[in-house]
């Protein structure tokens, strides 16, 4: 697929057919997904990968915000993605990192940091991924672990206190019904000529 078209069809999808995924593509995203740039090499980030039913549902069960009813059509639909994959940022490999003699920041001070480029970097990879899958013919949707249910993640797949995940991601093969709704369907895209500022603001 031409890379314009990777861009214009990547959308957040929300629904999955019943149908595995095969793991040479999934390899395939995680190989991309390292190739993302990352301040000063740090390559800060980690995957888990879960792509088998029984981790799928003991993710969902341990990010999912308890409920006495059924699953909204959101979470319903999210719920049929047969993987999921967590990317995570490490802000103490940054901060090891710029220490080193090339860098000197011997102090390890995060208030050196304009931004937190952990997650940053993190999420440059994250949308590696999600152009894999378009490229793939897959769908894949970007969402976030709710603040709450971080302990409970961590917990459920023994993640190190050194790494926090800056959301998660599922993949699936499409199907008709891309899933509940986002915003983009009751909100218009911003045009280029109202966000793109040129010489100054």
């Amino acid at each position: 697929m031409e890379f314009q078209d990777v861009v214009r069809r990547r959308k957040m999808i929300r629904r999955y057919a019943d149908e595995p995924v095969d793991p040479v593509v999934l390899d395939r995203m995680l190989s991309n997904a390292v190739r993302a740039p990352s301040a000063g090499f740090s390559q800060g980030w980690s995957f888990l990968v879960l792509d088998r039913p029984e981790d799928v549902e003991r993710f969902w069960v341990a990010c999912s915000p308890a409920s006495d009813g059924p699953p909204d059509g959101w979470l319903s639909g999210m719920r049929t993605a047969p993987v999921v994959i967590v990317p995570m940022s490490s802000k103490a490999a940054y901060l090891d990192r710029y220490a080193e003699p090339d860098k000197g920041w011997a102090d390890k001070e995060e208030r050196r940091w304009p931004v937190p480029y952990w997650h940053i970097d993190t999420g440059m990879a994250s949308l590696l991924i999600l152009q894999t899958a378009v490229d793939e013919g897959l769908g894949a949707c970007f969402f976030g672990i709710p603040r709450e249910q971080v302990d409970g993640f961590r917990e459920a797949f023994g993640v190190p206190e050194r790494f926090m995940p800056i959301g998660a991601i599922t993949v699936g093969h499409r199907t008709d019904d891309a899933g509940a709704a986002g915003s983009p369907s009751r909100r218009p895209r911003k045009p280029a000529e109202e966000v793109v500022h040129r010489g100054r603001w």
